[in-house]
């Protein structure tokens, strides 16, 4: 019960629990409705590990980055865009997300640390404005008075967690039946609004053991000198202010075992809705909840396309017809061959057989 307690503590302070999200004014969005993220089909590629040398064939998508609840291209993330990338290989999902940022790094104190985010839609009326949308207030709203506007989150805040090593589901929290981990703090969430936001297993009406923490992840930035072996006690890992920029990869199965509404699950050909959201620690100043940006104000389509479908697909495209073309080409090749031989051969019926004995 105890360490319940204190992981809901955890929840309010390093994600912001209550003072998230508090919009100053009318919401306006106007998204890109052709920005999709494709997850292709490519088994046995991607480690997760926090380098991106495994992803160099992948393409990405590149989103500029505007902040959340305002947004503004002139209020744009000053640094640049976020690329993400995606696969699946038939049971996982993979993502990459990359960004530029000067390092800044304090440990322990995950608000002076960048810090990401992905939300998925698992409600039919989930909202990406508002986190899902449920209208009830904070002291009413649970799975019954917001039910079909749940969302799936994962966050990932880097305070504690050593570059290249991995982090989310773990036995001992995952023995606790919830969606919190205690080491890396990459958290599995649910909510229904920004102000009824719980780790998976753990609700206002009461918890539940069956929940786990399905997420995996690392991260990296590539000022540090080393390709892997940090420690704890190498923090801060390279010095602040350096350029660069930040690599996180995540993994999660298609399905989980949820039967509380409280994960999304992917299937492969149907399009999921999902965002990302990024938290920078800008001018050294620690961010705040509602202070982060986002790749789009509005739900971005993830496809999850099999490998049939990828194959369909090339096959009506112009390398497809000149391969086409090519293996015609050989049929009547090998036609107009056998035509040849066989009349070769009747032409030359009168050939007298040599028995074997007289050669």
């Amino acid at each position: 019960m105890m360490y319940q307690i204190l992981i809901i503590l955890l929840l309010f302070t390093t994600v912001g629990l209550v003072k998230s999200h508090n919009e100053g004014g009318e919401w306006s969005c106007e998204s890109e409705s052709e920005n999709r993220i494709e997850a292709i089909f490519k088994p046995g590629v991607i480690t997760i590990d926090g380098h991106i040398d495994d992803w160099s064939d992948i393409d990405g998508f590149e989103f500029s980055l505007l902040p959340a609840l305002d947004p503004h291209e002139d209020d744009a993330y000053k640094a640049g865009s976020m690329t993400v990338k995606a696969v699946h290989d038939g049971n996982n999902v993979f993502f990459m997300l990359e960004v530029n940022g000067k390092y800044a790094y304090s440990k322990g104190d995950n608000n002076k640390c960048p810090s990401v985010a992905l939300m998925f839609q698992v409600g039919e009326n989930a909202t990406y404005h508002n986190m899902g949308g449920c209208k009830e207030s904070p002291d009413s709203c649970s799975s019954k008075t917001c039910r079909g506007t749940e969302v799936d989150i994962m966050h990932f805040s880097i305070g504690n967690a050593i570059p290249g090593r991995l982090y989310g589901g773990n036995p001992i929290d995952n023995r606790e039946g919830h969606g919190g981990d205690r080491f890396g703090h990459l958290v599995d969430l649910y909510t229904w609004t920004p102000h009824c936001r719980h780790l998976d297993g753990i609700s206002p009406t009461g918890n539940d053991t069956s929940a786990q923490n399905d997420w995996k992840g690392a991260w990296w930035h590539d000022s540090f000198k080393v390709h892997s072996g940090f420690v704890a006690e190498d923090s801060p890992y390279s010095s602040e202010d350096q350029d660069g920029k930040y690599f996180f990869e995540f993994s999660r199965p298609l399905r989980t075992m949820d039967r509380l509404q409280q994960d999304v699950q992917f299937s492969i050909g149907q399009p999921t809705n999902m965002a990302v959201a990024f938290w920078y620690p800008e001018d050294g100043k620690p961010w705040h909840g509602s202070g982060h940006y986002s790749i789009s104000c509005n739900w971005v389509p993830l496809d999850l396309p099999s490998s049939n479908s990828l194959a369909t697909r090339a096959g009506s495209g112009s390398f497809s017809g000149a391969i086409n073309a090519f293996s015609l080409l050989l049929s009547l090749v090998a036609f107009c061959s056998s035509i040849f031989v066989g009349y070769y051969v009747f032409k030359n019926k009168s050939i007298p057989f040599t028995p074997m004995d007289r050669l």
